[in-house]
């Protein structure tokens, strides 16, 4: 068995979540990817990985609304690895519409991904990191987390409850050698955030040049997004052992968005 720290980020195919896995396996992390895309193309990140950084990387496709999944992936993982100890809850789904428009299902689907999964990663995980006596779990939250915006009921109730979540479950876990904290970040250019331009566009009555100026990076006072390298930096400083005092923590990462 390996003496590599073994992380697994969900939602890790694109955007935010690779850019973390792709930090911790440059840090010599064994990774185990998950998320959705094109086989052949989620095939070859993970060669590449494996072979750009020397390290052990799986890829697991677990949907990640589906709790019977998520605990099958778990199994697999700690069949293979024995234990998870870096746990990373990133995936997530965005859909922009007024409330009293919002179609159910999409609301029931944001919750399910962007929440509930994250409950179901830890309650699968845990037993095995407080077995081992250390661990590390990260969710990736947003400023959304700590403020609102309009047209994004679903995804701003969501990462609210992960601030709970991360709370909770940092208290319950801070005698057994893991911590829990979210990172929040603000705007981050990913093809998440580019896709609900045309949504929030429509939903504003408004062009998408003035989406991004006046709507986004009218939120954070450095007038910049915050870049996936810095995110996945802030990431793997909190597994670090200087870390370690650091849990329940809802760390902004938001050009100062949230100190208006």
């Amino acid at each position: 068995m390996s003496t590599k720290k073994l992380a697994l980020v969900t939602g890790s195919t694109s955007g935010i979540g690779l850019g973390i896995a792709k930090n911790f396996a440059s840090k010599g992390m064994n990774v185990v990817l998950n998320g959705f895309g094109d086989a052949s193309a989620i095939e070859n990140i993970r060669a590449n990985m494996a072979k750009d950084f020397g390290v052990e990387v799986r890829y697991n496709g677990a949907d990640m609304s589906k709790a019977e999944e998520i605990a099958a992936m778990i199994k697999t993982i700690e069949d293979e690895f024995g234990a998870i100890d870096v746990l990373v809850n990133n995936a997530g789904i965005q859909h922009v519409a007024p409330v009293e428009d919002f179609p159910i299902e999409k609301w029931n689907a944001i919750l399910a991904i962007n929440l509930s999964s994250s409950f179901h990663t830890i309650h699968a995980a845990l037993p095995k990191m407080k077995a081992k006596g250390w661990g590390r779990i990260i969710n990736i939250a947003s400023a959304h987390a700590l403020v609102a915006s309009p047209y994004k009921s679903a995804y701003v109730a969501a990462k609210h409850g992960i601030a709970g979540l991360t709370k909770t479950v940092a208290l319950e876990t801070a005698t057994f050698g893991i911590t829990m904290n979210a990172i929040c970040p603000g705007y981050v250019w990913t093809p998440l955030v580019e896709k609900q331009i045309p949504d929030t566009a429509k939903a504003r009555g408004i062009t998408e040049e003035q989406v991004i100026n006046d709507v986004m990076l009218h939120s954070q006072p450095t007038k910049k997004f915050v870049t996936i390298e810095q995110v996945a930096a802030l990431a793997h400083f909190l597994t670090s052992e200087d870390a370690a005092p650091i849990t329940g923590a809802i760390i902004p990462i938001d050009g100062g968005w949230t100190a208006q």
